[in-house]
């Protein structure tokens, strides 16, 4: 990690300390009210272990469902630009987008970065490449259609990780646990990192 990296990491995590002492609000106009500011980050501890993990893959193509204000994408492009890697992020609302790309460029990785803007279904069944690793991370009524729509298009070896496993671990990730691991190929764990993460391989 360079020094221009490490300064945005440090902005991002006063951004989530101040977060962590308020009120966890549904924003004006609700969810996809385009009036959300929440960054709902991963945390330090599950950035670290994404970007460990991304870096011992060779060259990957590494796909982020849900942008945010990202985040977890500088740990992730950093492990891109580490390996000869390149990072594929999508979000749907064009101001976090936007966001993410001025801290990218800030951190110098934007260079490494494919920032897309949309629907994530439709947008992963438009991907003309194979992808290596994945992380879910968006809206928890949207990991299994986004499973679907990736699950055709990993590679060999490819690893998967879905956050807030745990916490909230409500019906929609408790149903993404068990579609995953229903999967021709699939090996998976659930380990108690962060918010709780899903960790799968595929080998088919």
């Amino acid at each position: 990690m360079d020094d221009k990296i490490l300064a945005v990491l440090d902005e991002y995590h006063e951004l989530i300390r101040e977060e962590q002492s308020k009120p966890r609000d549904m924003p004006p106009g609700g969810r996809d009210g385009g009036q959300d500011r929440r960054m709902r980050a991963v945390g330090p501890e599950t950035g670290r272990l994404l970007n460990i993990i991304a870096k011992s893959l060779r060259a990957p193509n590494i796909l982020e469902l849900g942008t945010s204000f990202g985040y977890s994408g500088i740990w992730l492009a950093e492990a891109a630009r580490a390996t000869g890697g390149r990072l594929i992020t999508m979000e749907l609302h064009d101001y976090k987008s936007a966001y993410a790309r001025d801290k990218a460029t800030k951190a110098g990785l934007a260079g490494h970065i494919d920032f897309k803007v949309g629907d994530a279904v439709q947008m992963i069944s438009e991907l003309t490449v194979g992808v290596d690793f994945v992380l879910v991370d968006l809206w928890k009524d949207l990991y299994v259609p986004c499973l679907e729509a990736f699950y055709p298009k990993l590679n060999p070896g490819a690893i998967i990780i879905a956050d807030n496993m745990i916490r909230p671990g409500n019906e929609d990730v408790q149903a993404y646990g068990r579609a995953v691991r229903a999967k021709a190929g699939i090996t998976s764990v659930l380990l108690p990192v962060g918010m709780g993460i899903e960790v799968s391989r595929f080998d088919p």
